[in-house]
C-alpha cells in the first residue's frame, strides 16, 4: 500500500469538487482528470488545474491513487458501480456529509469518506487553511492517509463516523443554509421597503463574531427571549400578506421563547 495519496481523479466538477480540486492541485498532488457528464462544467475545472477531462465513466481513468467523488446525493450510489470496477487497488472517497461509508461496500475494497465541512460556490474563494474535514474510513491505514492528504491544505482535521456526520451535517444546515435563507427573507423585506440589505451587514457581522466568545444561547437577543407580546404581533401582522414568513416568524419566536425557559 502507498504511504502517500499523489495522483487523484475528480468525480464531480461541482462547487466542492472545483475549490478541492484547485486546493489540491496548488500543494502539489497529481489531479489526473476531472470526470462530470456536464462538458462546459469538466472543461472548466480541467482547464483550472491543468489536467484532461472526460464526460464518459468509461473513460475514467484507471489506477490513480485516490478517487474524490463529489457528487448530488441523489446519483452516488448509481455512479458508485460504475467507477469502481476498473480500480480495485485505489482508495475511493465521497464528500457528503449525508451519505454513509457504507454506500462503497460490495464495491471499492479500499473506501472512506472525506468530507470538508463549509459551504461552497465557485465564484467565492475559500481559505482551506481553518476548514474542517472529517475523515472516515474502512481501515486505520487509510484513515491514516486521507487525514494526511487533508492536513496538506487544511489544520482541522478529525475522524467522525457515519453516524456523527449525519449530525454535522443536519447541524450545518441549521447553521448555514437555513440562516441564509432569514437573509433571503431579510432581503425581501428590506426591498420591498425600499431599503438596502447592505444595512444589515453589520448587524449579520456581529452576530457571526458573537458566538466565537459566547454561546448561542448566550447571544440570543430579540423579542423573542422575553416574549414580547405587542411586538410579536405587530410582526405576526405585517407578515399577514405573506403567511408563510408570518408562520416562519411564530415558530422560531416560539422555539427562542422555549429555550430560554429552559
Amino acid at each position: 500500500m502507498k504511504q502517500t495519496l499523489h495522483s487523484i481523479v475528480f468525480i464531480g466538477a461541482g462547487n466542492v469538487a472545483t475549490h478541492l480540486a484547485q486546493a489540491f492541485a496548488r500543494c502539489g498532488c497529481l489531479v489526473c482528470q476531472i470526470f462530470s457528464r456536464t462538458e462546459d462544467s469538466a472543461r472548466t475545472l480541467a482547464e483550472q488545474v491543468g489536467c484532461p477531462y472526460t464526460t464518459s465513466t468509461g473513460s475514467i481513468i484507471s489506477g490513480a491513487d485516490l478517487y474524490i467523488v463529489a457528487v448530488k446525493d441523489a446519483v452516488l450510489e448509481s455512479l458508485i458501480p460504475q467507477i469502481t470496477a476498473r480500480s480495485p487497488q485505489s482508495l475511493f472517497v465521497h464528500t457528503a456529509g449525508s451519505m454513509p461509508m457504507d454506500v462503497w461496500k460490495g464495491h471499492a475494497a479500499r473506501h472512506g469518506v472525506m468530507y470538508p465541512m463549509q459551504t461552497f460556490s465557485k465564484r467565492r474563494p475559500v481559505d482551506f487553511s481553518a476548514i474542517p474535514f472529517f475523515i472516515e474510513a474502512n481501515n486505520a491505514a487509510d484513515a491514516g492517509l486521507l487525514k494526511e492528504l487533508a492536513g496538506r491544505i487544511s489544520g482541522n482535521i478529525h475522524e467522525a463516523t457515519s453516524e456523527q456526520r449525519r449530525y454535522l451535517h443536519i447541524a450545518a444546515v441549521f447553521a448555514c443554509n437555513f440562516t441564509n435563507r432569514m437573509y433571503a427573507i431579510c432581503e425581501h423585506l428590506l426591498k420591498a421597503n425600499g431599503l438596502p440589505f447592505e444595512a444589515m451587514l453589520p448587524l449579520i457581522d456581529e452576530t457571526a463574531r458573537k458566538v466565537h466568545h459566547l454561546s448561542p444561547a448566550e447571544a440570543q437577543t430579540g423579542p423573542a427571549c422575553r416574549y414580547d407580546e405587542n411586538v410579536i404581533s405587530r410582526h405576526l401582522q405585517m407578515l399577514s400578506d405573506e403567511p408563510e414568513l408570518a408562520q416562519i416568524y411564530e415558530l422560531i419566536s416560539k422555539s427562542i421563547h422555549h429555550s430560554m425557559k429552559k
